[in-house]
C-alpha cells in the first residue's frame, strides 16, 4: 500500500527545509560525481561558492519548491567543469543537501547556464526546484 499525502502535508515538509538549513545558506558547486552519501567527506574542486539568499527558496505550492532570488557568484574559485552541489548551514561546513549540476535542460538536479567555468567568470544557477513525493 502507497501512503498519499495532501497538498498541505507536503508543502509543510518541503518549507521546513530551508528552516533546518538556515537563512543564507552557502552553496558550493564542485567538479565530478557527488559523494555517495550526504555525510561523506567532500569530494571534486570548489568552482564556486555561493552565499544564497537570506530567503533562498521560494514557499512550497503543490507539492514543490523552487529557488527563490538571484544565486549568483561574479567570480568563480577555480576553473573545471561543475558536475555537483552541495548546500551548507551558514557556517560553510555542516552539509545538509547534495545532487547533480548540469546545463539548463541537462536533466541535473540544480542547472547553470555553462557548467564548463574558466577561472574569474561568472556563474549562475538557472534552475533548482525540490518537489515532495508522496502524491
Amino acid at each position: 500500500m502507497t501512503i498519499k499525502m495532501s497538498v498541505a502535508v507536503r508543502n509543510g515538509r518541503l518549507d521546513s527545509i530551508e528552516s533546518v538549513i538556515g537563512v543564507s545558506a552557502i552553496l558550493k558547486l564542485r567538479t565530478g560525481a557527488p559523494p555517495a552519501l550526504i555525510t561523506d567527506a567532500d569530494s571534486g574542486t570548489i568552482v564556486a561558492t555561493l552565499n544564497l539568499p537570506s530567503d533562498w527558496m521560494a514557499a512550497a505550492a503543490a507539492g514543490s519548491k523552487a529557488k527563490a532570488g538571484t544565486w549568483e557568484d561574479l567570480l568563480s574559485d577555480a576553473a573545471g567543469t561543475i558536475g555537483h552541489f552541495r548546500i551548507y548551514a551558514t557556517d560553510g561546513v555542516t552539509q545538509h543537501m547534495q545532487g547533480t549540476v548540469t546545463i539548463t535542460g541537462g536533466g541535473g538536479d540544480m542547472t547553470v547556464a555553462n557548467p564548463v567555468v574558466e577561472i574569474n567568470q561568472p556563474i549562475t544557477v538557472t534552475g533548482f526546484t525540490l518537489t515532495d513525493g508522496n502524491a
